[in-house]
């Protein structure tokens, strides 16, 4: 039920733009029309405004209806509606007065029209226009404290309207008909019209500082946005000061004015259309280049100007030696404010460098300077996840919303991709540019080793994670062993001794037959004792040595094992010792279970580190699958920053290999 209407609102505000269009373009077709049924030349209807005012007016109504229809929320849409009412207002009205006047209309009518036409086009300059570049893009003022100027444009924008509507000279060069709200002394009120004039600055100028803010704050899609409007305004100032400040040129220049309608249509629709950057880049510095040639030029004739015929000459050959050195300059201070520093490698290392040296932020940091340092709407780091063997790959961090052209660099530490940095294109950009590529090839480097770095450092957490986990759990186990296993064992022990004390004088057969169960349960305690000592630590490893205890533990298997070992074995550390025991203890039990194997082979090879490998002839796959065995073997190999690796044997059969360095440097917390 709230559907309907909310849906039926929507279609109002639909045929209202279309209407609010329909009447501009009526009023601009009639103007246009009526000029020509007057014979009026095309020279006049140009001094009369008509051409100008009829092309701005279809130009806001096509912007407004085009913004009003797919963004009806937007005000703005509706503010160039508005504005193009009042514009073509004015044309109808000129084009009807010059018509009535050739038919000798009355008096009256003509007049009616003068002032219609006269009060008309001011509000589009003295109301919609600060209200557009206020509430530009997304028709919300900057922010709270932006508010209060909505008002006030509003209340004095009447004040404009009334200083042109009410001037006493004629519409149109050459006719003497003069509107009804005509003030006879308005060149007396020259101090309440620059009043006026300078509320309309301050207003505009307001709502640029706005437009500033916004693109000091904003994101990708905002600052994109306004680089459009930030085009068509730099490009309709240029105008503007030629023709209103120094009063040189055609009429027609006007005709400047609907490109600041179709670049705010073109921001707030598609402003991903084109590469805008590259466009205000050019436009600005070749503007900045123009006038400063031309001041610079005017400067250097009239300093010179004392020095013979040959000034101008001077002057030229002057700024065509300076032209280059100034252009270079000012394209760099250009790009670097919408590219960044990407004309700059070792800077933008440098800046992106402090962020990933900084332990806060890490990577996050450094991929959050490197969208600001290049002005990129999206960044992100991806790399293998440490934990995971079978490689996936994570995503660590991101800075940005991620358009639909991405770039991607990959990041190698020895000669392994560790992983991958991904960024996005500016919108407009098909392929990414040599400039940016450059810098990121050489951010890929520390980039590659601190996530080498950072994958180390998780993993090596993990693990001392799991170290503590193993030890909590082992000391679990022995406090439970013990309380409930040894713990009423010997218990029991002091009791029977007490109470075959108590029968040993009357009762020598009872005495005697409690010290047998004394006996007996003294033995299992001991059988515990040694489960227990066996857990921590086997004992044949300290009788028999690690070969020793290797062969004594084949002999309990349905195998024929021979053991090699090179190297002197006896100075192994005893962490070493017991994984390699684990290691090949495990592997034979797989061997025995699962290959279908009759032979096994054990070789122990003592260099800088332990290598320990065990092959077999079966024939069966089972032994290799991943399961807890193998996961217990490459555990106890990681426990000292060792390797082990599992699977079928170059020959047949399987074939477990494992590295275990000598040196245990692993920290454990007692």
């Amino acid at each position: 039920m709230r559907r309907a209407p909310r849906t039926l609102i929507m279609t109002l505000m639909k045929v209202l733009a279309w209407g609010l269009f329909a009447v501009a373009v009526t009023e601009a077709v009639t103007g246009v029309t009526a000029a020509i049924a007057a014979g009026t030349t095309f020279e006049a209807a140009i001094e009369s405004f008509i051409v100008t005012n009829s092309a701005i007016g279809l130009s806001l109504a096509c912007a407004g209806v085009l913004l009003a229809w797919h963004r009806p929320r937007n005000p703005i849409g509706w503010l160039l509606l508005a504005a193009a009412v009042v514009q073509g207002g004015t044309a109808a009205g000129a084009g009807l007065l010059a018509f009535g006047e050739v038919h000798g209309w009355a008096t009256a009518a003509s007049r009616t029209l003068a002032t219609f036409a006269a009060y008309s086009w001011p509000w589009s300059i003295a109301l919609c226009l600060p209200l557009v570049l206020l509430l530009f893009p997304d028709g919300r003022p900057p922010g709270p404290r932006w508010i209060w100027l909505v008002p006030v444009t509003v209340v004095t924008a009447p004040l404009f309207v009334l200083e042109m509507g009410a001037s006493p000279s004629s519409l149109s060069p050459g006719s003497d008909v003069v509107g009804y709200l005509t003030i006879p002394f308005h060149d007396d009120l020259a101090a309440l019209w620059t009043a006026t004039e300078v509320r309309g600055a301050v207003l505009v100028l307001a709502a640029l500082a706005g437009l500033g803010l916004r693109y000091r704050r904003g994101g990708e899609r905002e600052r994109r946005q306004l680089l459009w409007l930030l085009l068509a305004v730099l490009l309709l100032a240029a105008v503007m000061v030629v023709w209103g400040v120094f009063q040189t040129g055609p009429v027609l220049m006007l005709l400047a004015i609907p490109l600041v309608p179709i670049a705010i249509t073109v921001a707030i629709l598609r402003h991903g259309l084109l590469d805008i950057r590259l466009i205000v880049s050019r436009t600005v510095l070749y503007a900045l280049l123009t006038s400063g040639v031309i001041a610079v030029y005017a400067l250097l004739v009239a300093v010179l100007d004392r020095a013979g015929p040959g000034d101008s000459v001077l002057a030229t050959v002057l700024i065509a030696v300076g032209f280059n050195p100034v252009r270079v300059r000012l394209q760099r201070i250009v790009d670097r404010l919408l590219y960044g520093y990407r004309d700059d490698p070792a800077r933008a290392l440098s800046r992106i460098g402090r962020r990933l040296a900084d332990p806060a932020p890490g990577l996050a940091g450094a991929v959050a300077a490197l969208c600001t340092v290049l002005r990129l709407p999206f960044a992100a780091l991806r790399s293998a996840d440490a934990g995971d063997s079978g490689g996936a790959v994570v995503e660590r961090t991101s800075y940005g919303t991620a358009p639909e052209r991405l770039h991607t660099i990959p990041l190698v530490y020895g000669g392994d991709r560790v992983g991958e940095l991904i960024v996005g294109l500016r919108p407009g950009e098909k392929t990414i540019s040599v400039a940016d590529t450059q810098v990121l090839e050489l951010l890929a480097v520390p980039l590659a080793v601190a996530v080498h770095a950072t994958g180390l450092s998780e993993e090596l957490q993990r693990i001392r994670e799991q170290i503590v986990v193993a030890r909590e759990d082992e000391r679990r186990r022995l406090r439970r062993d013990l309380h409930d296993g040894l713990g009423p064992t010997l218990t029991g022990v002091v009791y029977q001794a007490d109470a075959a004390g108590n029968v040993l004088a009357d009762d020598p057969a009872r005495a005697k037959d409690l010290l047998l169960r004394l006996r007996a349960e003294v033995t299992s305690a001991i059988e515990d004792i040694r489960r227990l000592v066996y857990g921590l630590r086997p004992p044949a490893l300290d009788d028999l040595g690690l070969v020793g205890a290797l062969r004594q533990q084949a002999e309990r298997l349905s195998l024929d094992v021979s053991i090699r070992a090179s190297g002197h074995l006896a100075v192994l550390p005893a962490a070493v010792e017991v994984a390699a025991y684990r290691i090949v203890t495990e592997a034979l039990n797989n061997v025995a279970r699962h290959a279908r194997a009759t032979t096994a082979r054990v070789d122990l090879t003592l260099g800088d580190r332990l290598r320990v490998e065990v092959s077999d002839d079966g024939a069966g796959g089972g032994a290799w699958r991943p399961g807890v065995g193998l996961r217990s073997m490459r555990e106890r190999a990681e426990e000292l920053g060792g390797t082990c690796q599992a699977g079928p044997g170059d020959g047949g059969g399987g074939r477990v290999v494992a590295l275990l360095p000598l040196a245990v440097t692993v920290a454990v917390a007692p």
